[in-house]
């Protein structure tokens, strides 16, 4: 009888963590997977976790997260020429515009726009460098031991880099906030600057939020060396799972919906 009821617990415990066809993840075309089951704290698959990679626009998580926990979000924010001196993924800025702060956050996650970051960056660091120094900063206190950050916008540097692990870490560090998690799952967002009668649109990159029910977010990123890269997470019926999936060379929309799936349903 005692046999039976440890055979019973056995299988009860096996079924609370999600199956994952690992021969098929192999398979992919990325530099680098990390899948992890967020409800059961468990990472199911990686690839490379621990290799040093760039982090494209996932850097903006950093940046955005900053601004959240140290500014005042209704701040009126009024745009310098420094701050659009970037390229090329903009909102189009021009000198002497006045933006919310909350508005350059959403703008920066939501269609990725490098001014916007770089405005949050100078307005909350007071100065770019600053603001990288703040960034480095948190990344330590939050364990990404094996990242540096050089800019607010995830441009690619020798000196600007983090590892799928790291960046592992930093999402599950901003997924605990509230505001961040509402921020990273808007499809688009209308907004104007509150001296002037211009508009800006901001619309997502992140395909998943449009395609797929049990997107919640995070980021994408996309530069020549990073190649294609996605911070994605999904919730249904209770079960958690975030993807970190770098330089892919497929799809990586369908790759993430796959994923998930097999994730959210077994």
């Amino acid at each position: 009888m005692i046999k039976k009821l440890i055979a019973l617990c056995l299988i009860g415990s096996v079924s609370l963590f999600a199956e994952i066809n690992k021969t098929e993840l192999g398979k992919l075309e990325v530099e680098a997977l990390i899948v992890k089951d967020l409800t059961a704290k468990q990472t199911l698959y990686s690839k490379e976790p621990f290799k040093e990679v760039q982090p494209a626009s996932l850097t903006k998580v950093m940046t955005v997260m900053l601004a959240i926990e140290r500014g005042n979000l209704g701040e009126p924010i009024t745009i310098t020429r420094e701050m659009t001196k970037v390229e090329p993924t903009i909102a189009g800025y021009r000198r002497g515009d006045v933006i919310r702060l909350e508005d350059l956050l959403k703008a920066a996650m939501i269609k990725s726009d490098n001014d916007a970051a770089k405005a949050i960056a100078i307005t909350v660091g007071g100065s770019e460098e600053r603001f990288i120094q703040m960034m480095n900063a948190k990344a330590k206190a939050i364990g990404m031991g094996h990242t540096h950050f050089t800019n607010p916008c995830g441009y690619d540097d020798k000196q600007h880099y983090s590892t799928p692990k790291d960046l592992l870490k930093m999402t599950e560090y901003a997924i605990k906030n509230r505001k961040f998690n509402e921020i990273s799952r808007i499809n688009e967002y209308r907004y104007r600057a509150l001296n002037k009668n211009r508009e800006f649109y901001a619309y997502t990159h992140n395909r998943l939020l449009n395609r797929y029910e049990y997107a919640v977010g995070v980021k994408t990123g996309y530069t020549a060396k990073a190649g294609a890269c996605l911070i994605a997470r999904a919730k249904k019926d209770g079960k958690d799972c975030v993807i970190v999936m770098m330089n892919a060379k497929g799809d990586r929309w369908k790759t993430a919906k796959n994923i998930f799936e097999q994730v959210l349903n077994s």
